[in-house]
């Protein structure tokens, strides 16, 4: 099993068990080869290519069944792999297990009276009507959701991409600049390092000194272009962002708002069932036979009612915390996301200004440093 375990190892090309026990039994370097086929070495030795296939004959049935149950489970991680990231993309666009019965199910679950009023006669059929229904709109709050969240993903890649396409032009122009800077800026060290007349010195480096700030001043006019249009970009973003979660927002209220009225109606219907099997015990003229917790509750109509009711506020709660939840979360989303931008957008002016003035105060360095030592000398 230990040999086995090795197996997990995909990389694994080299392996000395010398002094293993192991490397004393029976067999072994076959046994080795067989079941770590990959293996290019086995205690320092190269595996030749026929000891590879006599070893993979030998062992043929007991590998080729390990191989099969690994298979097997490769396939079952692979699918909670999937499972997992469907998942994840069902709560990015905030409608997770909304894909079936769970919603409907999760009411049920802990509804302790709606239980034992499953078993009155009649309302089986009512509740499978019910759940039919309750899950359609579950099904369309789930898969308006998903198209949502593309239209949300859409706008976002929108956004980057606008983003990036303005500061690479930005800083393409703050390179050209740069560039032209540089070039000006090496001739004139090398032709002030040149001069012998003081006055000459002097002029040049009050000549550099001016192309030093208007480069300075070029660089910081074109962050503050750039400034102002990823400030417009993301109010525009902002803009759109908001009005699509306020959109997917009240079309998800809407269609919960279906979901209660499908409550309100199975309340209606149960409750007129409940109260009509009262009647017939007070009558005696009930033909079904009840379970005796279930009975327990028809021993007047208030406590009938209040058992039907208490089912009934239980299943509003579970779907008002669901919409809760929803609205919460997309909310939050949209914040954060809003508030990212903006910083994002803060830390990389501030940056680039930073870049700026450090790279000023270098030029300036140099001309200090020529003027201070060249003209000296």
């Amino acid at each position: 099993m230990n040999i086995i375990y090795l197996r997990r190892f995909k990389d694994l090309r080299t392996l000395s068990l010398a002094g293993n026990p192991i490397a004393a039994a029976e067999d072994y370097r076959m046994f080795i080869c067989a079941y770590l086929p990959d293996l290019v070495y086995l205690d320092f030795r190269r595996i030749d290519d026929h000891t590879k296939e006599l070893a993979e004959v030998k062992h043929q049935y007991s590998t080729d069944e390990l191989k099969h149950q690994e298979n097997l489970m490769q396939a079952r991680l692979e699918d909670e792999q999937a499972r997992r990231e469907e998942l994840e993309e069902h709560k990015a666009a905030f409608v997770e297990n909304l894909n079936g019965s769970f919603l409907f199910d999760s009411m049920y679950a802990e509804d302790v009276e709606g239980s034992k009023l499953a078993s009155l006669p009649g309302v089986a059929e009512l509740m499978e009507t019910y759940k039919d229904k309750f899950v359609i709109i579950c099904l369309n709050i789930f898969e308006y959701g998903l198209k949502q969240q593309e239209k949300r993903k859409a706008e976002l890649d929108t956004f980057n991409e606008r983003v990036q396409e303005a500061v690479q032009e930005n800083q393409a122009q703050g390179r050209h600049r740069t560039a032209e800077f540089e070039e000006k800026h090496l001739l004139s060290l090398s032709t002030i390092r040149g001069e012998s007349e003081l006055t000459d010195i002097e002029t040049k480096i009050a000549d550099q000194r001016e192309d030093i700030a208007e480069l300075s001043n070029a660089l910081m006019t074109l962050e503050m272009q750039l400034v102002e249009q990823l400030e417009e970009t993301i109010n525009m973003f902002e803009r759109n962002i908001v009005d699509l979660v306020e959109l997917f927002i009240e079309n998800v209220q809407s269609l919960m708002a279906q979901c209660r009225d499908l409550e309100n109606h199975h309340h209606e219907k149960l409750l007129e069932i409940a109260i009509n099997i009262l009647e017939k015990i007070v009558k005696g003229e009930l033909d079904e036979d009840l379970p005796d917790d279930v009975r327990a509750l028809f021993v007047d109509k208030d406590t009938i009612v209040n058992a039907v009711g208490a089912s009934h506020d239980m299943h509003l709660l579970k779907i008002d915390n669901r919409e809760d939840e929803l609205v919460t979360r997309v909310n939050s989303w949209c914040t954060h996301l809003v508030d990212k931008i903006h910083k994002d957008e803060m830390t990389r002016n501030r940056r680039r200004v930073k870049e700026i003035i450090q790279y000023g105060d270098h030029v300036q360095g140099e001309l200090d440093s020529l003027e201070c030592g060249d003209i000296l000398d």
